[in-house]
C-alpha cells in the first residue's frame, strides 16, 4: 500500500510504500495482549519481601501456660494470629520475567503497526532532526500533526538531538525501528514514523529480522 509522507510543517511530499506484511495484517488481538503483558511482567522488580513467622524478632517461649488460666491456647508472640507476627504466604522477592517466542512477538508488533495504520494514527513524517536539541523545537513539529499525548516517534537511528530535545515532554517516547515495545506502540494515541524508518522497518519485520543491508542468512554485510 502506499501511504503519503509528510514534511514537518505537515504539508504532503509524496508516497511512500508499505510492506503489507508488516503494515498490512489482520489485526491479532491476542498476540498483542500476550506481548504487553510479557513486556510489563520483565519490568517487574519483584523485590517485595514479607517476615514468616520464622523470620520475626521475638521471643518463643508461650505468653502464659496452657491450662487453667480460662483463655485459649496460645503460642509465642510470632504467631501469625498476633499484632506484629509473621505474614501467612506473604510475598518473597522472585523473578516475574519470562520470555516469549520471537516469531510470536514479531506478530504482535506487526499487528499493532497495522492496527495503527487501519485507524489512521500512523504518519509517515520526512527524515529531520533537531539541531538545537531544544524543547520547543521539536513541540513545534510534532503539533503539526495533531500529537498533544501518548505519542511515539519511531526513529531511523539513534539520534540524541531528537531525544534530547523531547526529554522534557512527558507524554513523548522514542522508538528506534529495530527496537520496538509492543505497550508503547499500543497505547500510543499517534505515531510518527520517520521516512527511512518506513523502509528500514520494511526490511527488518517483512524479511529474517536483519538489519537493512545485511544477508538474512548469515548476518554478513550484504555485497
Amino acid at each position: 500500500m502506499n501511504r503519503i509522507v509528510y514534511s514537518i510543517d505537515g504539508k504532503e511530499l509524496r508516497n511512500v510504500e508499505l510492506d503489507d506484511a508488516v503494515f498490512g495484517l489482520p489485526v491479532n488481538e491476542d498476540v498483542i495482549w500476550y506481548a504487553i503483558n510479557n513486556e510489563l511482567a520483565n519490568k517487574r522488580l519483584g523485590t517485595a519481601s514479607t517476615k514468616d513467622r520464622g523470620e520475626v524478632h521475638g521471643s518463643n517461649a508461650k505468653p502464659y501456660k496452657q491450662k487453667g488460666t480460662g483463655r485459649a491456647r496460645r503460642g509465642d508472640k510470632k504467631s501469625p494470629i498476633m499484632v506484629g507476627g509473621g505474614t501467612i504466604f506473604g510475598p518473597k522477592p522472585r523473578d516475574f520475567s519470562y520470555s516469549m517466542p520471537q516469531k510470536a512477538k514479531r506478530l504482535a508488533l506487526k499487528s499493532i503497526l497495522s492496527l495503527k495504520v487501519q485507524n489512521d494514527t500512523l504518519k509517515i513524517v520526512e527524515d529531520f532532526s533537531v539541531e538545537s536539541g531544544k524543547t520547543k523545537d521539536l513541540a513545534g513539529i510534532i503539533r503539526n500533526f495533531g500529537a498533544e499525548e501518548r505519542t511515539v516517534i519511531i526513529l531511523k537511528d539513534d539520534d540524541p538531538l531528537v531525544k534530547r530535545a523531547g526529554a522534557n515532554i512527558p507524554w513523548l517516547r522514542f522508538l528506534s525501528y529495530n527496537r520496538l515495545r509492543a505497550h508503547d506502540l499500543f497505547y500510543g494515541r499517534r505515531i510518527i514514523v520517520l521516512e527511512t524508518a518506513v523502509k528500514n522497518l520494511n526490511a527488518f519485520y517483512a524479511g529474517a529480522g536483519t538489519e537493512p543491508g545485511r544477508d538474512a542468512d548469515t548476518g554478513e554485510a550484504a555485497v
